[in-house]
């Protein structure tokens, strides 16, 4: 699917959450269906009903700019989720030929430096790079890990996880707004595919269409050498890369968050020895 085929789905979607009385149409008795029908969102975004049919259907898949912010202001849209439906709206560009993701050599020196733990990953969650503190973190900051992957198909990630809902629904809307500039990359591809099998919850997820860039924010953890762990993550790109992002967790000074990773910082350079 590309990411132009993409948009009748994501308006079917978005169409299913708003509510009439959110956007002041009476509820009514006998509707069949969730959300908003057809018609309804055509006229709030003043277009034809005809027209929107076709846009859902894919019968037209890249509507002018102004019908899109037309349909984003009558859907309720936040501004990541109107740019990435301008993005499924925009014509499909030509496919990259994508090169191996590896470290630069700057890029694993400083991993190495953070006092703090640290990984890099690509943009489709998997691990290029990771320091002491960061593996001891959890086991899955190491080279080669897909970290979505662990997130919903290994008990021991979840059991760290003391947010894991949180954490998975974040996760997901960070892979939906990424995929939109290849959705047909095999990467990414394999990666949906194998979890929309294997995992009832990212299967559920992955069909609400949600939308988030990937920021920074608050984890908790329990990890098991030191316990309960509430970090903050910070998610920093690498300039001059295709889609690198820095990932540093911090606690506050003198909490006690801060007291146990100090704590698995001891440890985890015993085990190094």
């Amino acid at each position: 699917m590309s990411a132009a085929e993409g948009l009748g789905p994501y308006l079917r979607a978005r169409r299913e959450t708003i509510r009439p009385e959110d956007v002041g149409l009476p509820p009514g008795s006998r509707r069949k269906v969730a959300g908003l029908r057809r018609e309804e969102l055509a006229l709030l975004a003043g277009i034809s009903a005809d027209y929107y049919l076709r846009l859902e259907q894919g019968r037209d898949r890249h509507p002018s700019p102004q019908v899109l912010n037309a349909l984003a202001r009558a859907l309720k849209l936040d501004a990541d989720s109107a740019a990435y439906l301008h993005a499924l709206g925009a014509p499909t560009p030509a496919r990259r030929a994508r090169r191996p993701q590896r470290l630069a050599t700057g890029t694993r020196l400083l991993l190495d430096q953070l006092p703090m733990p640290a990984f890099v990953q690509d943009e489709f969650y998997r691990v290029l790079g990771a320091n002491l503190l960061g593996r001891a973190l959890s086991p899955h900051h190491r080279p080669g890990a897909n970290l979505l992957r662990a997130l919903f198909l290994d008990p021991a990630e979840r059991q760290l996880r003391a947010d894991w809902d949180r954490a998975t629904r974040e996760a997901v809307a960070g892979l939906r707004a990424v995929s939109v500039r290849d959705s047909t990359d095999p990467r990414l591809m394999a990666l949906v595919g194998e979890l929309s099998v294997q995992s009832d919850h990212f299967r559920q997820l992955w069909a609400k269409h949600d939308v988030r860039r990937r920021t920074g924010g608050v984890s908790k953890l329990v990890h098991p050498q030191v316990g309960p762990l509430e970090l903050r993550h910070e998610k920093l790109a690498v300039l001059g890369s295709e889609g690198q992002v820095l990932v540093v967790y911090h606690a506050e000074p003198g909490s006690p968050s801060s007291q146990a990773l100090d704590l698995l910082g001891s440890i985890a350079v015993t085990l190094d020895e």
